[in-house]
């Protein structure tokens, strides 16, 4: 019923599964190239000559197969990267609730930076980061939380196959008029940025409305069952994300995979204390701490990244455990050990190969 081997998308692509595996981890994504499947490499928080670099190196660990460049790309940001700029914006009220988590957790306030705030997030920045992808030798250029009109044609002028990934069936006329090759239909299971409509509604809702453009289903699929369920509502394939933070190549610190390893289905929490913008994490005091009383609203993306880019850093690099979360998906109900990315791979398929099976002979019972 389902040949996972000799599936249409995966010939079109030149990969042995039609299993996308998102990952900012390079060592993952890698891995998941080499495991048969489509690594999706996620960008979004990396500078342009970075992604230059890295993309190399990424395509140097992979050899000829198939990876994409993963890019955010919302509007209504600055129109420059003037750091000065956008913090005079940032409430004293918000840095005074920032001031108090320093104080209350102990974080050392080293004057570094963290992974949120190293980047403004900017038009000026989404165009040069999107000169660096195209730059790159990604097979697939992927638009998450927003797009940009000129990527599409200079995306597939430079050989790329376009994704744009959605997360409500009224986004999909927008994606379709990019003309992607590929839609993702994001649910509300999933992590990181994600909207509100659950994964089993939403798939087959967006593959009515696609036609002839293939959907990879996304959002709190972490089982080979939950695969064959994905190609029976239509999907031409899979979006994964979550099911990789415990594999051996993502190097979590030891605390955070502690988390990881022990949340379940119901251990994450949608809060914009991040990024500005809905995400999925895993429960922590972060997160339990922007939802108190006292605190202030979050603000949009980018002021938020600004303002809590260099705690989270701090929180990061003492080990200040109780701030420290990860985007996770309901997904993470899966992730129970720490394994190598192809064992991740190989028990997908497997299980996928048996839920086949099973509908297979519940068919042929019902037809006798």
């Amino acid at each position: 019923m389902f040949d996972l081997e000799n599936h249409p998308t995966s010939r079109s692509l030149g990969s042995r599964y039609p299993i996308f595996g998102l990952s900012h981890n390079l060592d993952v994504v890698a891995a998941i190239c080499n495991a048969g499947g489509i690594g999706i490499w996620a960008a979004a928080r990396l500078l342009p000559e970075e992604i230059v670099e890295q993309s190399r190196m990424l395509r140097e660990s992979v050899g000829d197969k198939p990876f994409g460049i993963n890019l955010m790309l919302p509007t209504k940001v600055p129109p420059v990267q003037d750091r000065a700029a956008v913090e005079v914006g940032i409430p004293e009220e918000h840095k005074a609730f920032v001031a108090r988590l320093y104080a209350k957790y102990g974080v050392p306030d080293d004057g570094l930076i963290g992974e949120r705030n190293r980047i403004v997030r900017s038009d000026e920045l989404f165009d040069d980061q999107i000169e660096a992808a195209l730059q790159s030798s990604a097979n697939l250029f992927a638009m998450a939380v927003g797009s940009r009109p000129s990527v599409p044609d200079r995306a597939r002028a430079a050989g790329m196959r376009l994704v744009a990934l959605v997360g409500s069936p009224r986004h999909v006329p927008s994606a379709l008029g990019l003309e992607p090759d590929f839609l993702v239909a994001q649910g509300y299971d999933a992590g990181g940025h994600t909207g509100q409509v659950g994964t089993f509604t939403l798939v087959p809702k967006i593959v009515e409305m696609a036609g002839e453009v293939p959907v990879l289903a996304a959002g709190g699929i972490g089982t080979g069952s939950q695969i064959a369920a994905s190609l029976a509502m239509g999907a031409a394939g899979v979006w994964l994300g979550t099911v990789w933070l415990g594999t051996s190549e993502e190097h979590l610190p030891e605390a955070l995979l502690g988390k990881v390893l022990r949340a379940g289905c119901e251990d994450t929490v949608i809060t914009r204390c991040s990024s500005g913008k809905p995400m999925r994490q895993v429960k922590t005091a972060w997160a339990q701490e922007w939802a108190g009383e006292d605190a202030p609203v979050p603000l949009p993306m980018p002021w938020q990244d600004l303002l809590v880019g260099s705690l989270e850093g701090a929180a990061k690099r003492h080990g200040i455990e109780p701030l420290l979360y990860t985007p996770a998906g309901q997904s993470v109900e899966w992730v129970r050990e720490v394994t190598p990315v192809a064992e991740v791979m190989n028990r997908l398929v497997s299980e996928t190969n048996k839920a086949a099976a099973v509908l297979a002979s519940a068919t042929q019972k019902a037809e006798g």
